[in-house]
């Protein structure tokens, strides 16, 4: 199997990476060569296949059709622009949220070898109001620039795959927390942030009100969902390519309380208010809490509770003891 991963040196990508390099195979298949890519040159795993990694921009001319020619079996696009940098810059969001991806997926399509692709969609494709648990049904309807551009990529992965020229899926991930290493420009970016920076003994902006409730999964399950999908036998999605993951509903108060039990009220203090009325809009338009029965049942599992996904954060970062500061 040869595998190429979009997106590579950003936190999912790199641990998907490192992942894969580990077990050596992707659900009985053995891996024989990974492509790694992003804007900078991804670290390479050490791994027992051939791993090579390049800098490039694929939504450059000529960059889709060069990831094609090296005819991957699976791949995993995770490349993009975050909510917050695609929404203040509209014209590159769509470049690499929309016109990347068509550009990808139309180079795999020239190739003809009908890889498996597993594209990395967004709970953000949803729209409200909202009913207090969002069904598997509920109709998708982005209320930002990159909640669009993620659903207009879940259409491409459903029309690409029902003519045949590729085997998609796009999951819809929940928001992705508490995800290690410096801020990004991601709007959502402070629920990792007022869990990963007191914990570090450092203090933390909240934007948002204790009342802001929200969906999250680690990124350990993140990485199990990735391959969960690449082990599957994609058929029995049917037309509908597009799967709602499971995840933690939380309110930004019951975060707080959960670090608040795990760690002690001094890590909690260093969380400081400072309300951002822009965060704040984009927020207010996002999803809450999922029923995600049909991911459920299709096999992808996540953490049952937030103190789990803290708790994961602690394993991977702090050696699995929650510091105290």
């Amino acid at each position: 199997m040869r595998v190429l991963i979009t997106g590579a040196a950003g936190m999912l990508g790199s641990k998907l990476a490192a992942q894969i390099a580990a077990d050596g195979h992707v659900g009985g298949a053995m891996v024989s060569s990974m492509h790694l890519t992003d804007m900078i040159e991804p670290a390479k795993p050490n791994a027992d296949f051939l791993v090579t990694a390049r800098a490039a921009d694929f939504s450059a001319s000529g960059e889709a059709a060069h990831l094609a020619s090296l005819k991957p079996d699976l791949v995993f696009h995770l490349a993009a622009i975050v909510s917050g940098e695609a929404e203040a810059d509209f014209e590159k969001g769509y470049l690499i949220n929309f016109d990347g991806t068509r550009a990808l997926l139309d180079a795999l399509r020239f190739a003809g070898e009908t890889p498996k692709v597993v594209f990395a969609s967004s709970i953000a494709v949803f729209g409200g109001p909202y009913p207090d648990l969002i069904p598997d049904d509920f109709c998708p309807q982005p209320l930002t620039s990159y909640g669009a551009q993620k659903l207009m990529g879940e259409l491409l992965i459903s029309d690409f795959s029902r003519k045949g020229f590729i085997d998609g899926v796009a999951l819809r991930l929940p928001t992705i927390c508490v995800r290690p290493g410096a801020p990004n420009k991601a709007a959502s970016g402070f629920f990792s942030n007022i869990i990963r920076e007191p914990l570090a003994g450092k203090p933390a902006k909240l934007p948002v009100g204790l009342d802001v409730v929200h969906t999250h999964a680690s990124p350990r399950s993140a990485i199990g969902f990735m391959l969960h999908a690449a082990r599957m036998d994609l058929s029995v999605l049917g037309a509908r390519r597009a799967v709602t993951l499971p995840g933690v509903g939380v309110s930004v108060g019951e975060q707080i309380a959960a670090l608040t039990r795990i760690a002690g009220a001094g890590v909690a203090r260093l969380i400081v208010p400072e309300p951002d009325n822009t965060i704040a809009k984009i927020v207010s338009g996002w999803p809450t809490r999922f029923e995600a029965k049909r991911g459920r049942d299709l096999g992808f599992e996540a953490e049952a509770s937030f103190e789990a996904i803290i708790q994961v954060h602690i394993n991977d970062v702090h050696g699995g003891v929650a510091p105290r500061h």
